[in-house]
């Protein structure tokens, strides 16, 4: 997920009809106060034939007619907001239990894609932002909802942990599938590893360590609006290890060593482009570079997964007293100014500078070890690749998604190792 313009390899599909418009629910009564919004340029692509495959051979094209249905209920705002939190926690929930193996096997894709997740998010969010219910709905309170939404169907409210010490704990965080313009029939590893890993716990050198979980959009809004922070600053103070994870570049992972300040403007889902300095709380305080305390050695040297994995210690930055950017192999020098982290100037380099100072902010930087792992490009198979005609899936493309989950799993494992036993 760099700004480095690696070839994805994957493009585009047309074998259904468009998808249906959002199902009213004005008969819940009157005719309501304020206007429905405009469906966003993400939700927007819901009218193509892939995204209808991929919900149809996944059981999940319910989903949003479903949850329409739900709010057709609702006479009031509180009653609508337990039907969003009740079904966005239950739309999580069922994607994590079908990677995981769990309930009816629903369709012919394999239970491993991240992908029915996402656009059937997208579809109650279309849902909800065409919602014209019998009760006053203004903008804030419909902004209200749709942030209701995203955070109960992206398992950021779904956090839970065992008490006590005997169990150490684990966050990861994934990204949606995105560059979605360029082949809409894109999967994401890290989302589909955050599926899979969830409420699941590994044997470390320091005892069992259960994992825990939440999925970002690829949106440069949602991470100016802060969340990163409020997603994570509830539980950084009691984790005993972090790393969020996005998809990097063709066949390597990458343990990023040194995240930057710098928002390269590389569009995003909503088609917005963003250039400038990471917007943080207290920016007067704000450093040029975060840096990793994963046991990026321990990582690099160990054999997790067929996959090769580097310790990135690239950066790009403007030298103290300098005007042009400067490519440095070793990390940046003292009192450069960022302009790409090993991660590149995009949301993927942006989690990790965020989740890292967040981890500073709080007084963490020495016991905490948290940092960011690029994973290798999702591919599909040779012969899948045409924009036209390709398939939405084939075997190499779900062994090579396996592949990246089991060695992300390893990699987690080692790096428990090194850094817990105590």
């Amino acid at each position: 997920m760099t700004s480095l313009r690696v070839r994805i390899g994957v493009l585009g599909l047309t074998l259904l009809a468009g998808l249906a418009a959002p199902a009213t629910t004005a008969a819940a009564g009157p005719a309501p106060a304020g206007t429905a919004a405009a469906p966003t340029a993400e939700e927007q692509r819901l009218d193509r034939a892939v995204p209808q495959e991929i919900l149809k051979r996944s059981g999940f094209n319910t989903v949003a007619p479903e949850f329409a249905r739900a709010l057709g209920r609702a006479h009031s705002f509180e009653q609508a907001r337990r039907i969003v939190v009740r079904e966005g926690s239950a739309l999580w929930r069922r994607a994590v239990d079908r990677a995981q193996g769990r309930g009816p096997a629903v369709g012919d894709l394999s239970r491993d894609d991240d992908r029915p997740l996402y656009w059937a998010r997208l579809g109650m969010a279309r849902q909800l932002r065409a919602y014209q219910p019998g009760f006053a709905l203004n903008e804030d309170r419909r902004a209200a909802l749709l942030d209701e939404l995203e955070q109960t169907s992206r398992g950021q409210t779904d956090v839970r942990y065992p008490r006590g010490k005997s169990v150490k704990r684990i966050l990861v965080t994934g990204f949606d599938p995105f560059t979605l313009d360029r082949d809409i029939r894109i999967s994401n590893p890290s989302g589909a590893t955050a599926l899979a890993l969830d409420g699941t716990v590994i044997e470390t050198a320091a005892g069992p360590a259960r994992v825990e979980t939440a999925v970002f959009p690829v949106r440069w809004q949602d991470f100016a609006d802060q969340v990163v922070e409020r997603a994570l600053r509830p539980y950084l103070p009691k984790m005993d290890l972090f790393t969020t994870v996005s998809q990097g570049r063709v066949g390597r992972f990458d343990v990023e060593r040194t995240n930057g300040a710098w928002r390269g403007g590389f569009p995003d889902n909503d088609n917005a482009s963003v250039t400038g300095t990471v917007p943080v709380a207290d920016p007067a305080s704000q450093p040029q570079w975060t840096t990793t305390t994963l046991p990026y050695a321990a990582v690099v040297a160990a054999d997790t997964g067929r996959f090769p994995v580097y310790d990135n210690t690239t950066v790009t930055e403007i030298p103290a007293g300098g005007t042009a950017p400067v490519v440095r192999p070793d990390g940046p020098t003292p009192d450069s100014t960022a302009r790409a982290g090993g991660g590149g100037d995009y949301l993927s380099n942006e989690i990790a500078y965020r989740a890292t100072l967040l981890r500073d902010r709080l007084g963490l930087h020495d016991t905490l070890p948290g940092g960011h792992v690029h994973t290798p490009v999702l591919q599909f198979g040779a012969g899948n690749t045409d924009p036209a005609s390709g398939a939405v899936t084939d075997p190499e493309f779900v062994r090579n998604r396996l592949d990246i989950i089991g060695q992300v799993r390893a990699i987690l494992t080692v790096a428990a190792d090194a850094a817990l036993k105590r």
